[in-house]
Parts: C-alpha cells; structure tokens; sequence
C-alpha cells in the first residue's frame, strides 16, 4: 500500500491549533513549558515529536498524546520509506 507524504506535524500544529486561536509561538512556548527555540524547531520540521511533547500537546489543546506520536510515525515511515531501494539488507529466512 502506497502512503501519500504526510505533512510534519509541526505543520498540523501550526495551521490547526496556533494560527486559529491567534497564538504566537511565543505565548505557545509558554504554555507548553517549553523554549522558543525547541517548539519553534518543531514548527519548521526541524525536530520531531517527542513523547512528552505529545504529552505536553494533548493537556494543551484537549487532543490524545497518541495522536501527536502516530502524526510523527507517520511523517517519519514516509520519509524512511523513501531511501527504501537504496538499503543494504538481504531477506532472511529460516535455514
């Protein structure tokens, strides 16, 4: 089965959450209990979604942690599939 990209889940939160409330990054941070820096990295798919980041998320805006971890799964599975035919790896089976 063929997965489409799926976007990072900086981009959901960004486009989803911030920008309809009018958050800045700045009051997000905040809220979050987190730096400037690590959530705006998040933000610009320059890092993932921790497990705590998806802890911190869902009491944030009402949402289950789960979701957060199966968006970054998800982003992340697409991306490795990508370099799928350049891996090294031979098929193993029972001798």
């Amino acid at each position: 089965m063929h997965m489409h990209n799926p976007p990072h889940p900086g981009e959901i939160l960004r486009e989803l959450c911030l920008e309809p409330l009018g958050i800045t990054v700045t009051e997000a941070a905040e809220g979050l209990g987190v730096s400037r820096k690590t959530l705006s990295s998040i933000l610009n798919g320059r890092a993932g979604i921790s497990p705590e980041m998806a802890v911190r998320l869902s009491i944030a805006f009402g949402t289950s942690a789960e979701s957060w971890l199966n968006q970054q799964s998800q982003f992340d599975l697409w991306h490795a599939e990508q370099s799928r035919r350049t891996l090294k790896v031979k098929r193993l089976a029972a001798a």
